[in-house]
């Protein structure tokens, strides 16, 4: 798993032990800033990379251009691994890392140009996480499609084997 454009292209991530992560392809993640980027959605943007895992979504926006990003993973293991990476691309100075379960730090109000939500596969909290996520842009990454409700329009959906991406905006954003 390596950064796939940018300034810190190149660079390898490391990824935590265990089942419950699972990494985004490069394969996937360069389509996916691809499409972010065709949208004007990675460049100075104030992000968040939810459900963090490797931290490999917001590592990928920051060395893309994004001004910021706010990492937030409820495990310690995927933390130490996303300030590693971290770290290791020189782009620690624009990142906040939160050891914290997303949804508790959803509560809290924050804005954000760009939310990946890249959870669990078997996760099925995603109604609660799109009402409380509050951004112009949202990626959502699972293995099967996901009802955005009305608060989103999906302006991409793509599948990449067993995994479908979706980009949405926010519906009051198109108007």
């Amino acid at each position: 798993m390596r950064v796939v454009a940018g300034s810190a292209r190149g660079r390898r991530l490391v990824a935590p032990r265990g089942p419950a992560v699972r990494p985004t392809s490069d394969r996937v993640r360069e389509a996916t800033f691809n499409a972010l980027t065709s949208l004007g959605a990675v460049e100075g943007a104030v992000v968040l990379d939810a459900f963090a895992g490797t931290g490999a979504l917001g590592i990928e926006a920051l060395s893309r251009g994004a001004s910021s990003a706010t990492f937030v993973d409820s495990s310690r293991h995927a933390v130490a691994a996303i300030a590693d990476n971290l770290r290791i691309t020189g782009l620690s100075d624009r990142a906040d890392v939160i050891c914290r379960d997303v949804l508790e730090y959803l509560v809290e109000p924050s804005r954000f140009d760009l939310a990946l939500l890249d959870p669990p596969y078997e996760f099925d909290g995603w109604a609660d996480v799109l009402e409380l996520v509050d951004s112009a842009v949202v990626v959502v990454e699972s293995d099967r499609h996901v009802t955005t409700g009305e608060r989103w329009r999906v302006v991409r959906e793509k599948r990449y084997a067993g995994t479908v991406v979706a980009i949405a905006v926010r519906s009051s954003d198109m108007e």
